[in-house]
């Protein structure tokens, strides 16, 4: 796990080290046990390591083939990378480190771009082929790891973050009024290839790009999910049955490929709690588990100790609480959105930053519980989706998941910013393509492959290597979720949602955190907003800052603040969070320079 970073000039120029410099200064927290940098010509790496396989410098990076004339950063955990060095010694090639990096540049030379499709885990790298002067990015599945860049007709570069692309200059930092409408109408989602910035843009999952001639060539997919029933129809036992089997072999691999201990985040839901129960019954001993909890607020708990406390108890975990006032999370909340590559409307955000701050001081790699929800259909908007009969597909899915229709966008944004409803275009397209077999397969397919990437996963990846932390999400295996996609809807949304996970879990966990209500990491503070967090929110949206810049309707955000407990999204977002956190967050990435 790592930050990384690079250019390539088409110029004629030497890459600018200086430049690849100043990113790696802001991908240090990324990597706090190595930095390291490279040239060849028109190209610049540059790496911050954490180390976790093979703690050795044989596995510093930028790593450098000679023999085969590569140079490659990575980002990631490759679970498989022991099967594929066998495979690649039978075939003749020897390793000098005993890390995944350097199979990823073996698998390049023997596969070519079609070596992305054998790695089995979360990566985004960049590798640059010394000889054909060409430059191959990829990124994992389901965008665990982040890859953005930028480019003008004189130079490409990319990065871990846009913080550090930031820093590179140069970026055309104008909003983007697509994305803008993406932002307000999917909870914070922007969908690759398009970030809030003009002059930044994000690798879609599942995805390669190459950069050669001095041209970005078209990023090409290179696995797609499919979403239909297998030909031979399998019972709820077997199908059960068969889950288990795949999750826990998820959770066994997250576990043994490090060279250090690997804890687990423990929120009291459902699914860390499946976890630390799989991890057990695997044979692990000695586990290390992190539960944070905030003040109560009179309308809700601030906390699920109640439930993470009798599973750390079941398990003898060695358990670790961390219970934070309102008053630090205000404090550091700065610090948090300082962290967000873009701007995150999700509440827990800060409460992963603070989690974090504490785990990375006892552990290097923590598994987590994000994807359940969206893999086996969790939320409480599914069955709502499901039980609608009329109207086409955008409008089921409308209905229940925007958090606001076009014509209230338009109330929201002054006239530069308004368009067309570029979310419901887009929206409709991916709900219609082929390979899912009905509606909700369609559903739950975009949920998995679009929506969490940039959410509740790039919430975790920023909150979480902020303080050099690497998070593993098994739910996201990718054989898993293949498998999950070709299960019934109406299996997975029985129950409430997730009922293959409630029937594994039978018997391992205590029947109080399988049947209780699904759950969100519970931030009252940012949810009922009163007291020092509204006056916090209003002087934002009062500032000069936010006057000049000219996104919002003034008339909507008095709206907002004269009743903010009122005006709340469909999925029990505040708006008035959305607009402060997107200001606040323009503020301490493009205002203070």
């Amino acid at each position: 796990m790592c930050g990384i970073c690079g250019e390539l000039r088409f110029d004629g120029r030497p890459a600018g080290m200086g430049a690849v410099g100043r990113m790696m200064e802001r991908l240090e927290q990324r990597g706090p046990d190595h930095g390291g940098s490279y040239s060849d010509g028109p190209l610049g790496f540059g790496h911050r390591r954490l180390a976790i396989i093979d703690l050795s410098e044989q596995s510093n990076q930028p790593m450098v083939d000679a023999e085969l004339g590569l140079a490659l950063v990575f980002n990631g955990t490759l679970y498989n990378y022991r099967e594929l060095r066998e495979e690649l010694r039978g075939r003749g090639y020897h390793f000098f480190s005993g890390g995944d990096t350097e199979v990823i540049l073996k698998a390049y030379r023997e596969w070519g771009d079609g070596c992305v499709g054998r790695l089995h885990g979360m990566f985004a790298f960049a590798l640059w082929d010394m000889r054909a002067k060409r430059l191959f990015l990829g990124r994992d599945r389901f965008g665990i790891k982040p890859l953005y860049f930028t480019s003008d007709g004189q130079r490409f570069r990319f990065a871990s973050n846009t913080q550090a692309l930031l820093a590179g200059g140069g970026v055309d930092t104008a909003i983007d009024p697509v994305a803008l409408h993406f932002q307000f109408s999917l909870h914070g989602v922007v969908p690759a290839p398009r970030t809030i910035f003009q002059g930044v843009r994000k690798l879609p999952p599942a995805h390669v790009m190459a950069v050669e001639s001095g041209a970005v060539q078209p990023a090409r997919p290179y696995w797609r999910l499919e979403a239909t029933r297998p030909e031979r129809p399998l019972s709820e036992g077997e199908w059960i049955e068969t889950i288990h089997a795949g999750l826990r072999s998820a959770v066994q691999k997250r576990n043994k490929v490090a060279d250090v201990p690997v804890g687990v985040l423990l929120s009291g839901g459902l699914d860390s709690s499946l976890l630390v129960a799989l991890l057990a019954e695997g044979g692990v001993s000695d586990l290390r588990t992190f539960s944070i909890g905030f003040e109560d607020h009179p309308d809700e708990k601030g906390s699920e100790f109640e439930f993470s406390d009798p599973v750390a108890e079941r398990y003898r975990t060695r358990h670790r609480k961390f219970l934070v006032p309102n008053d630090q999370v205000l404090r550091r909340l700065p610090e948090a959105v300082d962290a967000m590559a873009e701007p995150m409307f999700g509440q827990d955000a800060v409460a992963f930053y603070l989690l974090g701050e504490q785990v990375s001081q006892e552990v290097k790699v923590v598994q987590s519980g994000q994807g359940a929800d969206e893999v086996f259909g969790g939320y409480f908007w599914y069955p709502r989706m499901a039980a609608e009969t009329g109207g086409s597909r955008l409008e089921r899915f409308r209905k229940h998941y925007f958090d606001r229709d076009h014509s209230e966008f338009l109330t929201l944004v002054r006239p530069a910013y308004r368009g067309e409803d570029h979310t419901g275009e887009y929206i409709a397209g991916r709900l219609g393509e082929p390979g899912a077999g009905t509606f909700m397969d369609a559903v739950l397919r975009l949920d998995a492959t679009t929506l969490i990437v940039d959410d509740p996963v790039k919430r975790v990846d920023n909150m979480t290597m902020a303080w050099g932390l690497e998070a593993r999400v098994p739910f996201l295996d990718h054989h898993l979720v293949e498998l999950a996609a070709r299960c019934p809807p109406e299996l997975k949304l029985r129950d409430n949602g997730k009922y293959p996970l409630k029937a594994i879990a039978r018997g391992l966990l205590p029947d109080s955190v399988i049947d209780r209500p699904k759950g969100y990491f519970p931030m009252p503070a940012l949810k009922y907003v009163r007291g020092e967090f509204l006056h916090f929110m209003r002087d934002i949206l009062d500032s000069r800052a936010c006057r000049e810049r000219g996104v919002f309707e003034r008339g909507t955000i008095e709206l907002l603040l004269s009743a903010p407990e009122m005006h709340h999204t469909r999925i029990h977002g505040s708006k008035l969070w959305h607009c402060a956190l997107f200001e606040f967050w323009l503020q301490r990435h493009i205002d203070r320079g």
